[in-house]
């Protein structure tokens, strides 16, 4: 993995390098992108003019301008400087002696872990306020099911001065009915059709959001990130975080993705956008199409999509949407896909009452192709199943191919060619029937611009490319040499699920200009409560990022404790907290593994009782550790420069 990132001696060069840039644009370039350029260059440069600065973020958000630097973003400066002194009125309530130029950078992190992590980071955060540690924090970031929680969290302004309320509020929710299917399809169908405009950013996030997200966090949030801005000044700041799927699988360029109140983009290239602006179309770092902001629960499904680097669960589910397409019922399809992926059988029990729906869904189309409609979709989950499963599916293309001119009247012919799907090669086969899948899915949407049919027609297109959470680019085409050139070339990227490649938000706070002192790790992994933080310590390390050396006494590999703390020179000190442990399960390992399997990552949501109890298992970690914490602060602050 490579990552490029301006070191400050070469400031003056990158400066040079983009004021020549900027003057080679376009003649008809707009004069406040100009603007907007060279007060980027101020603004790197540590510029002392704050009208000038102000009015460089004042061009970003008005023309969607990309930002691209490691400085903070000007509100998150602000921010960082009001919360320093509110952590300084905190710790001497706390007492501990301190100067307003040595208050310590905290950051608190939250791991994926599902509804594991969901609740478990709830029951951390309210110990830390009741042992007046909450306000300590600078910032708050997660991961996965960690980002549930705070989308929850943040819906309240300065939630940290009522927590108990909130908190109280949130269980009530959590522990109660979940949202109806018939509201959960209703939100896919309209979101579906926003993006009906601009097919190609539908994906498989919005299937799982609205059909799989919402039966945990038990509500559709149509709220907007950038709505949480100027309502958190008692609160931490809040970093919710992805991956770039390409840059992961490829091992090349940035994969850490971030999403602020301010800013969206990438971390550790320092490449940004107004989050307002995230998913709209840019080229050569200007926007040029708008597309709406994304909601609150679609960022909840793309930073929680746990399966969208998958392969073998592909498989599964395609054998699961075979089954469902021959009763032709799409409703009942999107609940085995939802069975499927989260392998849950309670989902089973609501079959029965969505029976009426789906027979007046049935009824309300009048086509007299519905049948041989559902008959194509079905045939083209078998051919990607025999692809996968390495067989030759020419004869089901040859069904598709007539079926298909049933339909249309011989009207609509799919212009894939044939040859590729009859090779050995099967690499090739899958290339072959990505296309062909393609090709068929639009067509039935053209013949089928109603109902469900169009939208499912998109979903099975979404499932043989696999495609989750597609936006646009917005460093299409920028000429740049401080980005990596893998970010540059696609018009589209792909974000998903960051615990796919680590399961702790690490490298948001690890940006060289959040100047981070202290980190407290809380980890909810189901597994090795020790690989997250090794596999952080290694990656910092291949890219030359300040990080202490972790190491692992052999007699807690399988009995962990509930503190550990990790100290470099010219590091951060990180603190790591693994959610079960020896410590809050009585020092008993026959507890300790009744906790994981009673919390599986799997499973369906929890009831009042078990959210209570793991919220109480968690909080120990805080509240046993109290004096600790305390300590590596003081220590902090006894060694910042």
């Amino acid at each position: 993995m490579t990552v490029k990132m301006t070191e400050p001696d070469d400031r003056k060069r990158r400066q040079l390098r983009r004021q020549n840039q900027m003057t080679e644009r376009d003649d008809n370039l707009q004069s406040p992108i100009k603007e907007a350029l060279l007060s980027d260059l101020r603004v790197d440069g540590c510029c002392a003019d704050i009208g000038e600065a102000s009015r460089f973020y004042k061009t970003i958000q008005e023309h969607g301008s990309v930002r691209i630097g490691h400085s903070l973003n000007k509100k998150e400066k602000e921010f960082v400087a009001r919360r320093r002194n509110d952590v300084l009125q905190s710790l001497k309530k706390l007492k501990i002696t301190c100067s307003e130029n040595k208050v310590p950078n905290i950051a608190l992190l939250g791991s994926g872990g599902g509804q594991r992590a969901m609740v478990g980071l709830l029951g951390s955060l309210d110990q830390l306020q009741k042992t007046g540690l909450l306000d300590c924090m600078l910032y708050l970031s997660g991961v996965s099911g960690s980002t549930w929680c705070m989308a929850s969290l943040y819906q309240e302004p300065d939630w940290s001065t009522k927590l108990e309320t909130v908190k109280n509020k949130i269980i009530q929710r959590l522990s109660g009915p979940a949202v109806s299917w018939g509201d959960a399809f209703a939100k896919l169908k309209k979101d579906y059709t926003d993006t009906r405009k601009d097919e190609k950013l539908f994906s498989l996030t919005d299937v799982w959001a609205a059909m799989v997200v919402t039966d945990y966090v038990k509500e559709i949030d149509e709220r907007k990130l950038t709505d949480q801005r100027d309502h958190h000044s008692k609160d931490p700041f809040p970093i919710y975080t992805a991956i770039d799927k390409q840059c992961k699988q490829s091992n090349d360029g940035d994969p850490w993705f971030e999403f602020t109140p301010y800013e969206a983009g990438y971390s550790l290239t320092g490449a940004f956008v107004e989050t307002s602006n995230f998913g709209s179309k840019f080229e050569n770092g200007r926007k040029i199409k708008n597309q709406p902001e994304i909601d609150m629960l679609y960022l909840q499904g793309l930073c929680g999509s746990a399966f969208a680097d998958g392969k073998e669960i592909r498989k599964v589910l395609l054998e699961k949407i075979k089954g469902a397409l021959e009763i032709k019922r799409i409703i009942i399809i999107i609940i085995i896909i939802i069975l499927c992926l989260m392998i849950c059988s309670c989902f089973l029990l609501r079959n029965k009452k969505l029976n009426s729906l789906m027979m007046k869904n049935k009824k309300k189309s009048n086509s007299p192709h519905i049948d041989e409609c559902y008959q194509v979709l079905m045939d083209l989950v078998n051919m990607n199943l025999l692809v996968l499963n390495g067989k030759d599916p020419s004869d089901l293309e040859e069904c598709i191919r007539t079926e298909l001119s049933d339909i249309s009247g011989g009207k609509h012919e799919v212009i894939s060619q044939t040859q590729c799907l009859k090779i050995a090669k099967i690499a090739n086969a899958k290339q072959s029937v990505e296309q062909f899948t393609e090709d068929v899915c639009n067509t039935l949407s053209s013949l089928f611009r109603f109902g469900d049919v169009d939208l499912w027609a998109s979903i099975v297109k979404c499932m043989a490319q696999w495609i989750w959470g597609r936006k646009y680019d917005f460093l299409h085409n920028m000429k740049d040499a401080a980005v990596p050139p893998a970010l540059l070339e696609s018009e589209t990227r792909d974000y998903i699920d960051a615990a796919l490649l680590l399961n702790s938000p690490y490298f948001s706070v690890l940006r060289k200009e959040r100047d981070i002192d202290i980190i407290i790790s809380l980890d909810f992994s189901e597994g090795d409560p020790f690989t997250t933080v090794r596999e952080a310590a290694e990656t910092c390390k291949k890219l030359k990022i300040p990080f202490p050396e972790v190491k692992i006494p052999d007699e807690d590999l399988k009995k962990p404790k509930d503190f550990y703390v990790f100290k470099g020179q010219n590091t951060p000190t990180v603190i790591h907290i693994p959610l079960f442990n020896m410590v809050n399960c009585g020092g008993d390992i026959k507890t300790y593994n009744s906790y994981k399997e009673k919390y599986a990552t799997f499973q369906g949501s929890y009831s009042a009782e078990k959210i209570t109890d793991l919220m109480e298992v968690a909080g120990k970690n805080i509240t046993n550790n109290r004096e600790k914490l305390l300590e590596q602060i003081r220590h902090a602050i006894k060694m910042h420069k």
